[in-house]
């Protein structure tokens, strides 16, 4: 009786880890065309607001590109270690009401961020509204 009781906290407590961890943390983001791996953001809290910085580039060709076409304070700086989601702010299961920067062309774009399950991010960057964008599913790095 005590093993079975054992497994089952032992089951629910890794089931709530996964959902305790939310965004925060290592994901992979994948590319839109191959389905590989490209690079790992980490998510992280900084004074109540999220943000995300590149933290790996597979690619060994490009872990030394700088960010040529950004803007402002992210014009020429490495890709690697480039802060690439500022500002997002929970509202209910969504973080929202910040930016996501392509280092690929520069632009910033309006972002919001939801866990759809606790290994899987929907990142969505979007013009105006959320209805012109494109949405990217990340993968908790484990």
């Amino acid at each position: 009786m005590k093993t079975i009781v054992g497994f089952i906290l032992l089951l629910l407590s890794t089931q709530f880890h996964g959902q305790s961890l939310g965004v925060i943390g290592k994901w992979n983001t994948i590319d839109d065309v191959t389905g590989k791996v490209v690079s790992v953001v980490e998510i992280f809290e900084h004074n109540n607001k999220i943000y995300g910085k590149v933290i790996e580039i597979f690619n060994p060709k490009s872990r030394n590109r700088v960010c040529e076409n950004c803007t402002g304070n992210d014009k020429n700086k490495a890709i690697l270690g480039l802060t690439v989601i500022k500002g997002l702010v929970k509202e209910g299961n969504e973080y929202c009401n910040g930016k996501i920067l392509d280092p690929k062309s520069g632009k910033l774009y309006k972002c919001y961020i939801t866990l759809e399950e606790p290994d899987k991010l929907k990142v969505r960057g979007y013009i105006g509204i959320s209805l012109f964008g494109r949405t990217q599913y990340w993968e908790r790095l484990r």
